[in-house]
């Protein structure tokens, strides 16, 4: 009976590895776009925030300057410009933020894909 338990144990065996490595690599995959995605929002955070600033000073700046040059004739005027201006930027940088995230690829989209491969390849039938 040990010759027999022998043969089944190996096959097991390398049954059992062969799982072990794949979930080994399935997991090392998904640590790696753990980390490329945590850049990635870092990177867009950093960006984002920093091109709000400037933006945000040098059109202040333009406002100011226009509504002192303008102070004598057309105050109001450059006030309600200068107010339409700053709105419409803060319209167009939600556009684009928005825009920007939601063209990003999927968090875990490799592994996702990879899982799907996995999952086709052992169904019952031939293969894809």
């Amino acid at each position: 009976m040990a010759p027999h338990a022998k043969g089944v144990s190996g096959p097991v065996r390398r049954f059992g590895a062969s799982l072990l490595s794949l979930g080994r690599i399935r997991l090392e995959l998904l640590a790696i776009e753990v980390h490329e995605e945590k850049g990635r929002v870092a990177d867009l955070l950093f960006w984002s925030v920093l091109s709000a600033l400037m933006v945000g000073f040098g059109a202040l700046f333009v406002a100011l300057f226009v509504t002192v040059a303008l102070w004598e004739s057309q105050r109001l005027l450059a006030l309600g410009v200068g107010m339409a201006v700053f709105a419409a930027m803060g319209v167009f940088g939600v556009w684009r933020v928005r825009r920007f995230s939601a063209g990003g690829p999927t968090l875990f989209r490799m592994s996702i894909d990879e899982l799907r491969e996995d999952g086709a390849a052992l169904q019952p039938g031939p293969p894809p």
